[in-house]
């Protein structure tokens, strides 16, 4: 990790070193020359070429001195993997510290100094690891590495990983979200509700904070909790909806209970992002496929992360499989039954992930290839086939006309409420933008939380498109054009027609302004507004 380090700074010395040179690039490219032929016709004196970090401190220098004026499309042209912030927002991962996992999963591997089921290889791991696990540190360089390629950071969707949050002490989850929030800010707070209303109005808010953990783990009292923490979205490990299935492999659950969580969880209008495995122990392709369909009767989460088994040498699986007892699926059968699955997908549900970011080097036998959903992308074209989840028709970096959007409202029904998916779509049917409105069962009147009580739930309100600095707009940009309040007087119209009286909202504490702006009121942990 030192070594890292060390190449990192020698990156930000090269890059001071040949910004002039840098802004003679950015003005070939900005008088229409393309990125890598302006690069070619520019060596570095030394041999090799500039990186996409040097551009844009040009590009920031250059309007800072007055030398060009901001031009947010040609920063669009500079920045590196624009897709990373495609999705309205930038998305900061951290790990939390090595702690002992209440579960003995056969297929997690164990790895000295790492939290469980993580490698020190992984790419979000080793920038832990390198900043020994500092919330403050990992947050703050993470902001700093993104700005030097051109990603807006005012609007971060914190991502908390490490294993089963709810294991770890409540005094450590206060501390770590706390100076996770100070490195947001730039100032260090004596508390979390000092930290939470500094941020409200700080340049670099946070729009979403996710944590994962099992099952087992969540309760009415640790959903509250969660609330307190500012938390909006849980990541679970559900991985299996067949009991033997869950028993065979260890996982230390039932079906049932990830039922029951899922069900308080969107009692209480948290977003649900469900893991789930195919290849378990136990498991064939045939019996994957109709398990996959289980996942939405009366489960129907939010997003997925699709994991399939990868047979590591530090797990319990491994020594089964020397034995005999396990065959991994090949990539072929793999693609395969994610080629029969993923057109199933409702087009509520956004895929994360499609496999894990674990070194293929590390896995022993079995389906090596890193790129798994480009493969399966590729299969699905060649067959005349689509997936429609969310991810797949976000609108990105495409150009958007307000004028030219329909409406769509998908409703569906869950074991606790009925959903109503409502979203702006293109005509080639691109998402500009959608909001999960939940109205629970018998009005809400059995609402856990008093303030939910008789409240229709804002689960989630998302306008898609290139993130965009908070309070600008951009040509032919899906933020910052209306859509996401359009979308609230949507659901304050159904609510109302239902018979709600009041609408919560489950606010990330850096979007409380938005809503606090358009008549919402706060709440003990959420924003109410009277209908």
């Amino acid at each position: 990790m030192v070594l890292d380090r060390e190449r990192w700074q020698e990156k930000r010395r090269r890059v001071v070193q040949y910004l002039d040179l840098a802004e003679s690039v950015v003005e070939q490219i900005r008088q229409g020359s393309e990125v890598s032929e302006a690069l070619r016709r520019n060596p570095l004196p030394g041999g090799g070429h500039l990186g996409k970090n040097a551009l844009v401190a040009a590009y920031h220098r250059m309007v800072a001195e007055g030398k060009i004026a901001p031009d947010p499309q040609l920063l669009a042209r500079l920045r590196l993997k624009p897709v990373r912030t495609s999705s309205g927002v930038t998305t900061v991962t951290v790990l939390t510290k090595p702690y002992p996992c209440p579960a003995k999963c056969i297929f997690c591997p164990t790895e000295e100094n790492m939290p469980k089921s993580y490698l020190a290889d992984e790419p979000g791991a080793r920038r832990a690891v390198e900043h020994h696990f500092d919330p403050y540190d990992q947050v703050f360089s993470r902001m700093q590495a993104l700005a030097e390629v051109g990603h807006p950071t005012e609007k971060i969707e914190l991502l908390i990983l490490g294993g089963t949050w709810s294991a770890y002490r409540r005094d450590y989850q206060e501390w770590f979200i706390r100076r996770c929030f100070d490195a947001m800010n730039g100032v260090p707070s004596a508390t979390l509700a000092e930290a939470f209303s500094l941020n409200e109005t700080a340049a670099h808010r946070n729009v979403g904070l996710v944590i994962e953990t099992r099952p087992d783990e969540i309760t009415a009292e640790e959903l509250i909790w969660l609330r307190r923490l500012g938390v909006t979205k849980v990541q679970m490990g559900a991985q299996s909806f067949d009991d033997e299935i869950l028993a065979l492999n260890r996982r230390g659950h039932t079906v049932g209970q990830t039922r029951q969580a899922v069900n308080l969880l969107r009692r209480a209008g948290f977003k649900i992002v469900l893991h789930w495995m195919p290849n378990l122990l136990g498991a064939t392709p045939e019996k994957d496929r109709r398990d996959f369909q289980r996942m939405w009767e009366g489960f129907c989460p939010d997003e997925i992360k699709i994991y399939p088994t990868q047979l590591l040498e530090n797990t319990e699986l491994y020594t089964i499989w020397k034995a005999g007892g396990y065959r991994p699926y090949t990539t072929q059968e793999l693609i395969e039954l994610l080629v029969e699955i993923m057109p199933t997908i409702p087009r509520y549900c956004r895929v994360n992930r499609v496999i894990r970011d674990i070194p293929s080097t590390y896995v022993v036998e079995g389906n090596k290839v890193t790129n798994l959903r480009q493969e399966v992308d590729r299969e699905l074209q060649r067959r005349g086939m689509r997936c429609q989840c969310i991810r797949c028709r976000e609108i990105g970096q495409r150009p958007l006309d307000p004028r030219r959007l329909r409406t769509e409202s998908l409703v569906y029904s869950t074991d606790v409420s009925e959903e109503h998916f409502l979203s702006f779509v293109t005509e080639e049917d691109y998402l500009a933008g959608f909001l999960r409105l939940s109205l629970p069962q018998e009005g809400g009147r059995n609402a856990f939380i008093e303030e939910l009580r008789e409240a229709a739930l804002i689960r989630e309100v998302h306008v898609y498109g290139q993130s965009l600095e908070l309070g600008q707009a951009q040509p032919g940009a899906a933020q910052h054009r209306g859509l996401g309040t359009r979308l609230l007087r949507w659901a304050e119209r159904l609510a109302r027609e239902r018979g709600y009286p009041r609408l919560a909202v489950i606010s990330a504490v850096g979007t409380r302004q938005y809503y606090l702006q358009r008549g919402f009121r706060r709440g003990e942990l959420y924003l109410i507004k009277d209908l």
